[in-house]
């Protein structure tokens, strides 16, 4: 695979400088293109040490404008990102429309190190693979450039860089004992390199290679492709992304019809039962944050479900310090700017909190769906985006809990009313909740599919019959202290 990107290619001094200007001006305006496009652009640079990954990101911030692109590289994780799952800190880094995004290894880092060093075997080093490959898929099916490069060196070049850089006393400090040690490892490296390139060279995400001995050739080399990827995309060429998602469920019987609405408790018992389930999710939660689990409980359903009910009679349970409550709205700006789940993973708890989502990322495949936000392609694919989220989110050891509440059309209009005669309740009550009841079918389709769709092992949902709120909530606290038990092992 790297046979041709080990050729030693260079350019001569006086054709470099020809190059540059017209190289600059074109980057230059792609950029201003870019922005008015709205073209996000994630240009990720990776490679063997001294093959130039940090002079390609100086040249391109001195070539382009600086103030529409921003520089990323990762070293070992903080205590922040260490607490929440791997990559929560890509996530956050993830430019916004509009802007090009420059990054150093990036998630290919941790996988391949840990490979080298034995720390993961190759079933775990292939799963990471696999993670990668659904992290730029999503980006790129939602519109993002992604452009990765690899900057290669024989061993003969790399060890020929390490010595002239070595005998050199300005540019000695460059070099440490870790290159010598990659050095060495050399040829294990190429062959897990290579794995790693082969799994990831997607439709979505192709790989560059480039041999990086020549200064002068990879910078010219490196801008070339990039501009030339950035000129593709704005002539329409797309990356192959999927144009559909997972089949959705037939029209029929709904998995919302089996559920028994007649389920009632008394207020008697309903009082006992809570203050008891109270004091468990109180010890639960405290057990969890000692043991650094974090936990995220999303509450979809129907308007007028009582879900900010459920929520209200959770919280008191919980230490204030160690819990947030996300009402989920219509998207800022900011969040519009990027993929959709970026404001969901910016949101996610560190080891030992809980976040509580009133709605949710579940909007894509529900509102989104039924009010024409998103597209067809769109919701189709959010099916195995939100599932690939999912499984991060327990894979890192978060109790991820999804509560459906459900009522029935009937009971949904007497909530309304009684909204209407309550002052201090007439606020619920919107224009868009009384205009949904009118596509109330529609809605109950798109949650049937979702659940068909989003239901795993992993994440299951929780359909919970919500006619009556006592019943309702007490079937919540019962199912959230299980799963606190199975996580802790209780």
């Amino acid at each position: 695979m790297f046979e041709v990107a080990e050729l030693k290619s260079t350019l001569d001094k006086t054709s470099y400088a020809a190059q540059v200007p017209d190289l600059r001006m074109q980057l230059l305006d792609l950029q201003q293109k870019i922005e008015t496009a709205g073209i996000t652009v994630v240009f990720l640079v990776a490679g063997l040490d001294c093959a130039g990954k940090g002079d390609i990101i100086h040249t391109l911030n001195e070539w382009m404008d600086p103030r529409y692109m921003g520089t990323h590289a990762f070293g070992r994780p903080s205590e922040d990102e260490r607490e929440r799952p791997n990559h929560w800190r890509y996530w956050m880094a993830q430019p916004p429309r509009g802007r090009i995004g420059i990054f150093t290894v990036g998630w290919y880092g941790p996988p391949l190190a840990d490979r080298l060093y034995s720390r993961i075997d190759e079933a775990a080093f292939l799963a990471e693979l696999a993670h990668i490959n659904r992290l730029e898929k999503a980006w790129a099916s939602d519109g993002a450039l992604v452009v990765k490069c690899w900057l290669h060196l024989s061993k003969k070049q790399q060890r020929k860089i390490i010595d002239k850089t070595e005998s050199d006393p300005e540019t000695r400090w460059k070099i440490t004992e870790i290159e010598h040690e990659h050095l060495k490892l050399y040829d294990d490296f190429l062959v897990i390199a290579e794995k790693a390139l082969r799994e990831t060279n997607t439709p979505e995400a192709p790989w560059f290679l480039v041999n990086g001995y020549d200064s002068h050739y990879r910078r010219i080399a490196v801008g070339r492709h990039l501009a030339q990827c950035i000129t593709a995309r704005l002539e329409g060429v797309r990356n192959k992304c999927a144009k559909s998602g997972p089949p959705v469920s037939s029209p029929g019987p709904s998995i919302l019809s089996a559920v028994d609405l007649k389920a009632q408790l008394g207020k008697k018992a309903y009082q006992e039962e809570k203050s008891a389930f109270q004091s468990r999710i109180s010890r639960l939660t405290r057990l969890a944050r000692q043991q650094k689990r974090s936990a995220m409980l999303v509450f979809e359903g129907w308007d007028a479900a009582g879900k900010g009910g459920v929520i209200r009679r959770i919280t008191p349970a919980m230490d204030a310090r160690n819990y947030r409550v996300i009402p989920i709205a219509a998207p800022t700006d900011e969040e519009r700017a990027h993929h959709y789940l970026w404001r969901f993973w910016r949101h996610l708890p560190r080891d030992g909190n809980v976040t509580i989502y009133d709605r949710s990322w579940y909007g894509r495949v529900l509102v989104e769906r039924v009010e024409g936000f998103a597209s067809d392609e769109e919701w189709r694919r959010a099916y195995s985006e939100i599932n690939d989220f999912e499984e991060e989110l327990t894979g890192h050891g978060i109790i991820l809990l999804k509560f459906w509440l459900h009522i029935s059309k009937d009971e949904q209009a007497k909530r309304f009313r009684e909204r209407e005669q309550t002052r201090y309740k007439r606020y619920k009550i919107t224009e868009d909740d009384l205009r949904n009841r009118e596509k109330w079918e529609a809605y109950e389709q798109a949650v049937n599919d979702m659940v068909t769709q989003t239901s795993t092992s992993y994440a299951p949902w929780h359909i919970v019959a919500a006619n009556d709120k006592y019943h309702a909530r007490i079937e919540v606290f019962r199912t959230l202290c299980k799963a606190y038990q199975r996580a802790l092992k209780l």
